[in-house]
């Protein structure tokens, strides 16, 4: 039993899923596993990510996966014979910030200029139909889109580029506060914001170590201020 994500009811002033850092009440999920021999009273305090459940299966059922995939298996959490599997997850919404966390501490870090240069790779491109409101519909590709492969894979897929200027979806055109830093484990509800102390340098490098290991392409790096 889980969800993609939490839906704000007055939390810090915010309603439903708007264009916000990831606070606490939409990233921090909950996530309950029936598995033969644990009891329903076992938990544990492991960091892990929706993107670890397909691995899961993967693994439970001996299935190779042809393709890429940025998941750890949950198996080992499941029979006890680890108390972790990861040590950090990414998090966000697609022209919003990028968050990281290690379980104690979680970092969104906004554009550091214009939220540029950024681009969607699809191989299903969608408009993300919103009848009531067509204008705020994901733009179509363009004469710039081209044909290239998903970072790590050789996965086609159509990259269509976006720079300072161009139309994006309502939820990336929203204002950015900055960046954050909260210590998550003795501050869940995330009110002493931490960006701009020391503590950031070492979460800008845990952030760009994570998008080092997943391959993020150079436009998201140049766009976080990180290269």
């Amino acid at each position: 039993l889980c969800t993609d994500h939490g839906h704000h009811l007055g939390e810090k002033d915010v309603w439903g899923k708007p264009g916000v850092p990831l606070y606490e009440v939409m990233s921090h999920i909950p996530l309950l596993v029936a598995w033969p021999g644990r009891s329903g009273g076992d938990s544990t305090d492991a960091l892990t990510t929706s993107v670890d459940l397909f691995a899961t299966l993967t693994d439970l059922f001996g299935v190779q996966a042809e393709h890429r995939t940025h998941g750890e298996s949950l198996v080992p959490l499941l029979d006890g014979s680890a108390t972790s599997v990861r040590e950090w997850a990414l998090m966000g919404v697609w022209g919003r910030e990028v968050h990281v966390t290690d379980g104690t501490v979680k970092y969104a870090r906004a554009p550091s200029g214009d939220n540029a240069p950024i681009s969607m790779w699809s191989n299903r491109w969608s408009t993300m139909p919103i009848h009531a409101f067509p204008d705020i519909r994901l733009p179509r590709p363009d004469g710039r889109a081209y044909l290239d492969t998903m970072p790590g894979s050789d996965v086609p897929v159509i990259r269509q580029p976006f720079v300072a200027g161009d139309a994006l979806p309502y939820w990336a055109g929203s204002r950015f506060t900055g960046n954050h830093l909260w210590r998550v484990l003795e501050d869940p509800s995330e009110d002493e914001d931490r960006a701009g102390t020391a503590e950031e340098a070492d979460a800008e490098e845990l952030l760009r170590h994570a998008l080092a290991q997943v391959e993020a392409p150079d436009d998201q790096l140049v766009r976080l201020g990180l290269t």
